[in-house]
């Protein structure tokens, strides 16, 4: 056992902090292959960060004490757009009190409840999507992932109010495009002199939007099945209703942890297909046929370990010296269990390279091998959401469209604040299948009378 930090890139600050941002996958492989397994880096206005891929770490780190580890203080970098109440953020008993309050709302079966929301939220961006040319559907799934959060979270209808807050919020989140995303947020008084004044100013204006959102709600008293509407209902423990300020602080992590995540995610999906003949063409043949969702769930566990959007799972400070692996930890450093290693591991995944959803016919995800949402006290709440959301997107393109992949390449890696998505925006080639088409141009069903 040692007390000193795992070795790392002896290269400025600046730079590693250059190759985090522009070359997110490649400047991990690179420092495991040289580095081994744990890794330190170290970024600018960070404390040291220590990658961890090795699956009894993980399950160490993910299994520690909650006043060991803060993975709240490690995510502080969200703070200026989730709040200080996002459960995110919080630590031991707060943490734990917020989830609990939280959980109903993201349980599955709530989910499954606002699936048909999504589907037809789904049908109606897809019927704008071209064919026969090249098409980046990136910002399209943006926009779709962006207006099932504003409906199904938010529970706005369509009007003045949906409108102003998606075009509010499509603003706020190009903040992601930015290198300044990553840092640390700026004390009070310098923010308002930084390029980050403008970011604030958007920011006041959308919390004005929901304040006023929420309050309308609490008046309003009516029974919905959209998250705000289960979280007005949810109780501390004296009984207490959440305040405004955690209603905001829950919605937008919503927004932050829904939005972007799902998005890439479905982009990689659709640009890997479009490679994978093979896949497609069974996965398109179970949708068509009905048969089930076996292979579909299996497309997109793998999706989930070939291309994590999230590739690290959530920072965890040390709060308390603690030993990790082989490794005695000292206070004030941030660990991280890093998904893209773990799941591209030949020791745990043969051929990690490969995108073969079969692999996942053949056994289940393992707890401590496939990350995608976190694990432990910290796994993401909003994973049913988001597996409900991708298998109706799925579904619903490949029923419509045939999928040809666009240059001899697959795309590389572009990181958007913390999150990774296609550097071309996962852009394929759409054409109209065939049954789809027969579909759209037979004549609508004779409606019944309605029962009497």
């Amino acid at each position: 056992m040692t007390d000193k930090l795992p070795p790392g890139p002896r290269m400025p600050v600046l730079l590693q902090t250059l190759g985090f941002w522009s070359r997110p996958t490649a400047f991990l492989e690179r420092c495991r292959a040289r580095y081994g397994v744990p890794f330190t880096i170290r970024l600018v206005g960070q404390p040291p960060l220590v990658m961890i891929s090795d699956p009894d770490a993980i399950k160490d780190l993910f299994q520690a004490p909650p006043d060991v580890l803060h993975p709240g203080e490690g995510a502080r970098i969200l703070e200026p757009v989730v709040g200080t109440h996002s459960v995110i953020l919080l630590d031991e008993g707060p943490h734990l009190q917020q989830r609990k309050l939280m959980l109903p709302a993201f349980h599955g079966e709530k989910m499954q409840r606002l699936s048909s929301l999504m589907s037809e939220l789904t049908e109606r961006e897809i019927d704008s999507w071209p064919l026969d040319v090249p098409v980046e559907l990136h910002p399209r799934l943006q926009r779709l992932t962006l207006e099932i959060i504003l409906r199904a979270v938010f529970g706005l209808e369509r009007g003045a109010k949906l409108d102003s807050l998606r075009a509010l919020l499509t603003k706020l989140l190009t903040f992601g495009d930015s290198p300044l995303s990553l840092l640390p947020p700026p004390p009070r008084a310098l923010s308002r002199v930084t390029p980050l004044a403008g970011f604030e100013r958007l920011g006041a204006r959308i919390d004005e939007l929901i304040y006023a959102l929420i309050e309308e709600r609490r008046r309003e008293g009516a029974d919905r099945e959209d998250v705000l509407a289960m979280l007005l209902a949810a109780e501390h423990e004296d009984g207490t209703p959440m305040s405004a300020q955690e209603l905001r602080d829950e919605l937008m992590t919503a927004l932050v942890a829904g939005h972007e995540t799902t998005a890439s995610q479905l982009a990689w999906t659709f640009e890997r297909l479009a490679r994978e003949p093979a896949v497609l063409a069974r996965l398109s043949c179970e949708i068509e046929d009905g048969s089930g969702e076996e292979y579909l769930t299996a497309t997109i566990n793998e999706i989930l370990r070939h291309r994590p959007v999230l590739p690290n799972a959530e920072p965890r400070l040390v709060k308390k010296p603690v030993t990790i692996g082989n490794v005695r930890y000292p206070a004030g450093v941030v660990l991280l269990a890093n998904a893209y290693l773990v799941h591209h591991d030949p020791a745990i995944y043969p051929d990690p390279y490969a995108f073969h959803p079969e692999r996942f016919l053949e056994q289940a995800p393992g707890t401590y091998t496939w990350i995608p949402f976190g694990g432990g006290r910290r796994r993401c709440l909003g994973a049913s959401f988001a597996l409900v959301e991708m298998k109706i997107a799925i579904r619903a393109v490949l029923a419509r469209f045939e999928l040809a992949a666009v240059g001899a390449h697959p795309e590389k890696t572009r990181r958007r604040s913390i999150t990774i998505s296609p550097a071309h925006g996962g852009t394929v080639l759409l054409r109209e299948r065939a049954s789809a088409s027969r579909s759209r141009n037979s004549p609508a069903p004779e409606r019944l009378p309605a029962a009497a």
